[in-house]
């Protein structure tokens, strides 16, 4: 039987946040971050939301919640109308005034070098010790290189509070699993939550934590380092298997047949999934995990060859896409900086906002280069891009006005607004016959049109001979 570090009639820390008597801290405002502060406050209680970024905070206090779920800003603004939540920078008095600490601030990657940058992580990592109290509760649930917990965490935590792991705190290991758009029906009701403990007592107080919260219960991991490194391994399945599918759709084209036709036969086998094809891989979720797990390998010795490929080939996808591109249309044409081009899409997923590491901040890179100067961007959700903006490229939400005398269009996105977009409605809003590519196989062939092509559909003329 576990012996817990309050004395028998004394309540432990998750008692004391249910019962009002402490907070709970959320240590970063993204995403994720806003959606876990949703869900808590559904549970009506007390929150610090944590950030560095003082204005977003500013914004945050007045309602205006920068998420694209409903369901989250409607939660935020519920909480901050009853009182529920403090906003703050200063992490090491959320630590002070909290009981519950959970950590949601990424760990980054320099996507030149691949190098892992932990400064903010370690930063906020010892905010929290600093204010770190005996009974307290840390859960990390930030996506990690495996080993970070027991390796980089908790030394932190011990010297910068002076105390101990297990005797006089808790630390544990929770990843996120959820998928932007989602986020609250992800954590309360689609997937049980993953718990691993840096020992037997945060283990078992974290998991008392979550299944308060999370209705499909928590799966207990013997560690942190495996609920760590199954939460990479989720996205390195996603990343392989999308790189599969990457391939096999351009196969598909050089034979002349359907990809999308060959993988709904294929998908019948119970023991078969083939993924969706696209332009590529973006966010700062798949593309980045697999990193994690090869530069923490590299120290063990050990090279995970095909994780490797697999993100070679989905990073190559954007040249492929160009390539098609100049193969198809674009090596007829003299002077390319007369050439209008509409990309319909920015965000990195359909019916989101986020367009980090986005394929299409490539594609349009790469036309750049080519000379393809005078671009719109379209996308419904992103109303704002930095990459964009270094690139001078447009960005608007009125997809009349990108389409209007376009020579060239490529869809990016599986936006839900494209899935209604018709051929002949690009034609009308383009007054011109240009090269339509859509990459994500959203569009509406409502009339023959030889100058639509589709990634992972043949036969497409002139394709074998040049590229």
């Amino acid at each position: 039987m576990l012996v817990n570090m309050y004395s028998s009639n004394e309540m432990d820390c998750v008692d004391k946040l249910y019962r009002g008597e402490c907070k709970v801290a959320v240590y970063g405002a993204g995403y994720v971050g806003l959606g876990i502060a949703a869900v808590l406050l559904r549970k009506d209680l007390q929150l610090i939301l944590v950030d560095v970024n003082e204005e977003k905070l500013s914004r945050i206090a007045n309602g205006i919640v920068p998420h694209i779920e409903e369901t989250v800003v409607n939660e935020i603004r519920r909480g901050l109308m009853k009182g529920l939540i403090t906003v703050t920078s200063d992490g090491v008095k959320a630590s002070r005034e909290s009981c519950v600490k959970i950590v949601t601030v990424p760990i980054y990657l320099d996507w030149l070098l691949k190098n892992i940058d932990y400064s903010a992580f370690r930063s906020v990592l010892m905010s929290i010790a600093k204010g770190l109290k005996r009974g307290d509760l840390v859960i990390i649930e930030s996506s990690v290189p495996p080993g970070t917990t027991i390796e980089i965490a908790k030394p932190i935590l011990e010297e910068y509070s002076g105390l101990r792991v297990e005797h006089d705190f808790y630390l544990a290991y929770s990843p996120e699993r959820v998928y932007v758009g989602r986020i609250v029906k992800d954590i309360e009701e689609n997937y049980p939550k993953v718990v691993g403990g840096i020992g037997p007592l945060s283990l078992e107080i974290a998991s008392k934590f979550y299944e308060r919260i999370c209705r499909r219960g928590v799966v207990r991991a013997s560690n942190t380092t495996v609920a760590e490194f199954e939460k990479i391994a989720e996205g390195i399945y996603r990343d392989v298997n999308i790189a599969l599918a990457n391939q096999l759709a351009l196969a598909c084209m050089y034979l002349g047949i359907d990809y999308y036709e060959v993988m709904s036969i294929a998908n019948t086998q119970p023991y078969c999934n083939l993924h969706q094809p696209g332009p590529g891989v973006g966010g700062f979720c798949i593309p980045i995990y697999p990193y994690f797990a090869v530069n923490k390998l590299l120290e063990k010795k050990y090279y995970l060859d095909l994780v490797v490929k697999a993100r070679s080939i989905n990073e190559a996808m954007p040249h492929v896409v160009v390539k098609l591109i100049e193969a198809l249309y674009l090596r007829n044409i003299s002077k390319p900086n007369e050439v209008k081009t509409a990309i319909l899409g920015v965000a990195f997923r359909g019916d989101i906002d986020d367009s980090r590491l986005s394929p299409s901040h490539d594609i349009i890179a790469l036309l750049k280069a080519r000379g393809i100067e005078n671009i719109v961007a379209h996308d419904p959700y992103v109303s704002g891009d930095d990459v964009l903006k270094r690139l001078n490229v447009e960005l608007t939400n009125n997809i009349e006005y990108a389409l209007r005398d376009s020579d060239l269009v490529i869809v990016t996105t599986r936006h839900s607004i494209y899935r209604k977009l018709g051929i002949s409605k690009i034609l009308e809003y383009s007054g011109k016959k240009p090269l339509i590519m859509d990459t994500v196989n959203v569009l509406i062939k409502d009339t023959d049109y030889d100058k639509f092509v589709v990634l992972g559909r043949g036969p497409v003329f002139g394709l074998n001979n040049n590229m």
